[in-house]
């Protein structure tokens, strides 16, 4: 380990009041001269000893734990994960938050980020103000959902035991059970073998059927090693010179369910973590965009084609979907997932470099789930116009999509309607679906 600079603040202390929750899991506070401090293991309202984790005397601002609690909030439980805690695991923000109190905090951020990013109130935006639990998932104070259906785990190289990764850190928690992991994760037992010569370890369970499987990435020379868990799984290692996923045993990829129909997601592709996540998104982009019959609809940033199958079962045989996806693997997927669908198409490439050349000057719907930075100024203003009577954004990222929506309005879109969803229970994380329609002339 590396020694601190003269000028290092780390291990620092501070006696300090807890201000608001900000965008990242923490809450901030501020020391005796005013230095401001983003602390996390905290709640607002709370007298804390905040210790810095990152900083020093010409930082503009320091990162800290709470280590000691003088004042606790109500809102305050004892984190059911022994793993949760000031330097341990990274994976959730808010284990000592009661689940009431962590949607309240999301809920906070988002009106903080839309009011900063977009000049937005939540009233404007067409929201109640609510982050909504997913189906099953509100439990007692203590409590945890067990939802995470796909978990990366982190090898420890001198142990070889799997664990999590501690907070902005390289270092490895050894754990002996996540216990937001589902039960598919849970009962594959990858916390009791040795995965040494691993860098990471991902065990993915589908949902909607039996599927397993683990994508090995070996560390540099290494073997993979014998694979043997605790129920059956296909195998996937990643290639250390070129990043590619390559089939061990097994199939390639899982099947996913979701809005009826199954979905083939390959060589560990992305899909929605939470069970219900896909189609609770499904089901808020549908009643938002309303497809018509013999409506051409965009799916940007498709993926395996989930929206872009929805909307093409509602618009019918008479209209169209165009799903535009930069991976590989994904567009493959999708083009089998949506085969049964003479009038969808699916491009590979990035969405601002392969809309242009679609040479598409109009459009009835869209759809799009950018990655956590967002689409951007570029593709906001292409889309806008377009002229979609309405659009649909999913967005995992509340800074991004306030920036969007921002560059939406200058676009001549107005909110419509927000809805927001806890799909990541005891993280900071957040899934929203902004409607958009055209904004009525002058307004």
């Amino acid at each position: 380990m590396q020694a601190e600079p003269k000028n290092s603040l780390v291990g620092e202390e501070y006696e300090v009041e807890v201000g608001p929750v900000a965008h990242g899991g923490h809450c901030i506070a501020r020391t005796p001269e005013g230095r401001v401090l983003f602390v996390r293991h905290t709640l607002p309202g709370e007298r804390i000893v905040a210790r810095v984790t990152e900083g020093d005397e010409t930082s503009r601002f320091l990162r800290a734990d709470a280590v000691t609690v003088l004042e606790p909030s109500k809102d305050r439980v004892e984190a059911p994960c022994p793993y949760a805690g000031p330097g341990r695991c990274g994976g959730c923000d808010w284990q000592h938050a009661k689940p009431g109190a962590q949607r309240r905090l999301k809920a906070e951020v988002l009106t903080e980020q839309l009011q900063r990013l977009a000049g937005l109130t939540p009233e404007e935006a067409g929201w109640d103000g609510t982050v909504m639990p997913a189906e099953g998932d509100k439990v007692p104070a203590g409590e945890v959902p067990s939802w995470r259906t796909r978990v990366q785990y982190a090898v420890d190289p001198d142990t070889g035991r799997a664990g999590l990764r501690r907070h902005r850190s390289h270092e490895v928690q050894p754990i002996d059970h996540c216990m937001i992991a589902a039960e598919g994760v849970s009962e594959l037992g990858v916390e009791r073998r040795d995965w040494s010569g691993m860098e990471t370890v991902e065990a993915i369970a589908a949902t909607g059927s039996q599927d397993r499987q683990v994508v090995l990435t070996p560390r540099p020379g290494a073997r993979l090693p014998l694979v043997e868990l605790d129920r059956p799984v296909s195998v996937l290692r990643v290639d250390e010179k070129d990043g590619g996923v390559h089939r061990v045993h097994g199939r390639p990829f899982v099947r996913e369910r979701a809005d009826g129909r199954t979905y083939r997601v390959g060589n560990g592709g992305f899909w929605q973590v939470h069970p219900k996540a896909a189609d609770t998104l499904v089901t808020a982009v549908m009643q938002g965009l309303l497809p018509r019959k013999g409506e051409t609809a965009l799916d940007l940033y498709c993926g395996v084609g989930l929206f872009a199958g929805a909307i093409a079962d509602r618009v019918g045989d008479e209209g169209a979907v165009l799903g535009i996806e930069s991976g590989k693997r994904a567009v493959e997927d999708a083009r089998h997932n949506l085969a049964a669908f003479d009038r969808v198409r699916v491009e590979q490439g990035k969405v601002e470099a392969v809309l242009p050349r679609t040479g598409i000057t109009e459009v009835d719907l869209i759809v799009l789930d950018p990655p956590r930075a967002g689409a951007g100024r570029a593709t906001v203003r292409h889309l806008a116009d377009l002229g979609a009577r309405r659009i649909a954004y999913v967005a995992c990222d509340p800074a991004a999509l306030a920036r969007d929506l921002g560059y939406f309005r200058e676009g001549g879109y107005r909110v419509r309607t927000l809805r927001a969803f806890d799909l990541f229970p005891m993280t900071q994380h957040v899934e929203c679906v902004a409607i958009l329609e055209p904004a009525a002339k002058g307004s």
